[in-house]
């Protein structure tokens, strides 16, 4: 107590005698007021003051909080000295300085996101400019592009029209082949026989080598070779089988006929492939349509007694055919070779079959499978599938001979009947003509013509869309230039000829 009388007052009123719960500067005069022995005043011991080590807010807030009750927060106004005003004067100076600072730092963050902003912007201009081709290069671009494509449409040019020497030799042998057969049925009928006979031997190994070298020679098998072969028998080698005639007869005019529209057999003249399958079809029929109605009777019973007894025979006469024996007399040779494919070919050939040889089932069943016919087989097991196939060969052969005894009797109906079949071979290459050839041209220049229109359309130096009263010779670009309205040949294309060979080709 001693000490604490000798420290000097600082102008300590009454009041400041007892502490106020939240006064943490009169913290020492709590172990006197936690004696018992104390006095109940404590005006002898003065107040030290407020401490200028910290801020009164925090130490006021402190005690605060430990006395939630309290809800005092700052001292009283006369409890305040002049070094905590001094404290509060510097308080805002404080503030002002970390303001500045966080402004100072704002500042420095907004110019380097700017600077950071406009070096990407530079580099995204830059690497965008980098990236669009200037006008040269734009217009390099284009004539490479042009050229590419009336290259393209040279190449297929001179793919479909500059044809080949085998295919030439193609189309003249088919134009003579059809020159030379109508003059000789019109003029010499008896000399068909050694004309279709010399035809086959030229062509049947042509048509083995080519198919054995695609994998197709198991087609070699179908009926209508087997029918030419029957007729090479009846003409040269057993001349007096009136039965081995009609059932060639009515094969030939039934199933090889009709097979020109169902096969769709085209009478294409560069194609070997397609002029070698018309011969098959339809010359046999020429053949023995000569045969039949064109040659003299004692020339028929010279060379061809069969046919004379056949012809020159009462109705009652057992050499007589109608419908049934002529239909009767051709499933015979019909089932010889039914028989011999299915052993020959779909029994011993199958795992090359199920390989993926082709023959002419799984053609027809590839090509009819959409139909109602085809959505019928295969709807069937597997094992029963062929079965069905056969059958179905089978029902068509035989519907097919039914106008059969009409083509032998009579002689115009018979020519009539070929004419219609050639005709029907001539749509058929005409068809094929225009649908490779000139759509194929036609997709080529659509492709050209739009890609000139893309470039002209373009905002690099194109061409806009025409106004009203303007040709597309009078059409300026956006640089003032005017349209051109036709392409000059590209230097360096291989397709570029001069005027006069674009004539003699047109011509050609």
């Amino acid at each position: 107590m001693a000490d604490a009388t000798s420290q000097p007052e600082l102008g300590a009123s009454e009041l400041s005698t007892n502490p106020l719960p939240g006064d943490s500067t009169h913290s020492s005069s709590s172990p006197l007021q936690d004696d018992p022995a104390a006095p109940s005043y404590t005006s002898a011991v003065p107040t030290p003051g407020i401490s200028r080590t910290a801020s009164f807010n925090s130490s006021y807030q402190d005690e605060s909080f430990a006395d939630a009750d309290d809800g005092s927060f700052f001292p009283p106004v006369e409890r305040l000295t002049m070094f905590d005003f001094i404290e509060n004067l510097a308080l805002q100076q404080r503030v002002e300085k970390i303001q500045s600072y966080a402004s100072a730092q704002t500042e420095k963050l907004k110019k380097r996101a700017k600077s950071r902003g406009a070096d990407t912007r530079a580099r995204v201009v830059e690497e965008w400019r980098r990236r669009i081709p200037t006008e040269g290069e734009q217009l390099e671009k284009y004539k490479k592009r042009m050229r590419q494509s009336v290259d393209r449409l040279n190449e297929r040019w001179n793919d479909s029209t500059a044809v080949t020497i085998r295919e030439k030799t193609s189309f003249i042998t088919a134009v003579m082949n059809i020159f030379i057969s109508g003059y000789l049925v019109g003029a010499h009928p008896e000399i068909m026989p050694y004309w279709y006979t010399a035809q086959l031997l030229y062509f049947m190994p042509i048509r083995y080598y080519t198919y054995h070298k695609k994998g197709y020679h198991y087609f070699l098998a179908d009926l209508c070779y087997f029918v030419n072969f029957l007729a090479v028998l009846s003409i040269w080698v057993f001349p007096k089988s009136k039965r081995l005639f009609i059932s060639t007869y009515c094969l030939a005019f039934g199933n090889n006929a009709i097979a020109i529209a169902m096969w769709r057999n085209s009478l294409v003249f560069h194609s070997m492939d397609k002029v070698v399958s018309l011969f098959i079809h339809i010359m046999p029929c020429v053949t023995l349509h000569c045969l039949v109605h064109l040659l003299p009777p004692e020339y028929q019973k010279e060379h061809f007694p069969a046919i004379y007894d056949i012809r020159y025979s009462s109705p009652d006469s057992p050499q007589h055919y109608g419908l049934l024996q002529m239909v009767l007399w051709a499933t015979i040779p019909y089932a010889v070779w039914q028989l011999g494919y299915h052993l020959l070919i779909t029994v011993r050939r199958r795992e090359k079959i199920a390989a993926g040889r082709p023959t002419s089932f799984t053609w027809l069943r590839k090509s009819y499978a959409k139909t109602w016919i085809g959505k019928i087989v295969l709807s069937l097991p597997n094992f029963l599938q062929e079965p069905a196939f056969m059958f179905i060969q089978y029902s068509y052969a035989c519907i097919t001979m039914i106008p059969c005894p009409i083509w032998f009797w009579y002689r115009w109906p018979s020519g009539l009947f070929l004419a219609t079949v050639f005709v029907w071979s001539v749509y058929n290459g005409a068809t094929y003509y225009i649908d490779v050839f000139g759509n194929r041209f036609q997709k080529e220049l659509e492709a050209l013509k739009k890609d000139v229109a893309k470039w002209q359309s373009s905002p690099e130096g194109g061409f806009g869309p025409l106004t009203p009263g303007e040709t597309p010779g009078e059409r300026k670009n956006s640089t003032g230039e005017k349209e051109i309205d036709s392409i000059p040949p590209l230097e360096g294309a291989t397709g570029s000829k001069s005027a006069a060979d674009g004539e003699l080709r047109g011509r050609k």
